[in-house]
C-alpha cells in the first residue's frame, strides 16, 4: 500500500498559477496509475487529472483541460498537477490517489491509496 503525502496549496489569485506534489512511498511507484480529485465543502468528490504508469497517456477533466498538466518522475515517486490560469471558486481539496495494475480512469473508486489532501483557494 502507498502512502501519499500531497503539498503546494495555499491561496492563489485568480489567473495565477499553482504546482501540487505528490510523494509516495511503501510501493512499487510504476505499477500505479495516479490520479488527481478535488472536493469543495459539501461537494462531491471530482475527477481532475490522471497519468499513466510510464506517464506517457494522460487524462483531465473537461473543466480543466488546457490549464492543467499532470506529469509524473517514476525516479523521484513524485506526481505533479500545475494548476494555471486558475478560476475563482469555493476552496477545494485536491487529492492524490493511485491506482495499481490498472488503466487510465475518472472512477475514483477504482484508485486504492489517498493522500491527506492539500487545500487550494482561489481569490479573485
Amino acid at each position: 500500500q502507498l502512502q501519499l503525502v500531497e503539498s503546494g496549496g495555499g491561496l492563489v489569485q485568480a489567473g495565477g498559477s499553482v504546482r501540487l506534489s505528490c510523494v509516495a512511498s511503501g510501493g512499487t511507484f510504476n505499477t500505479y496509475i495516479f490520479g488527481w480529485f478535488r472536493q469543495a465543502p459539501g461537494k462531491e468528490r471530482d475527477f481532475v487529472a490522471s497519468i499513466s504508469r510510464q506517464g506517457g497517456g494522460t487524462m483531465y477533466a473537461d473543466s480543466v483541460k488546457g490549464r492543467f498538466s499532470i506529469s509524473r518522475n517514476n525516479a523521484e515517486n513524485t506526481v505533479w498537477l500545475h494548476m494555471s490560469r486558475l478560476k475563482p471558486e469555493a476552496p477545494a481539496v485536491y487529492y492524490c490517489a493511485g491506482g495499481p495494475g490498472v488503466d487510465l480512469t475518472q472512477n475514483g473508486h477504482l484508485y486504492s491509496d489517498w493522500g491527506q489532501g492539500a487545500q487550494v483557494t482561489v481569490f479573485s
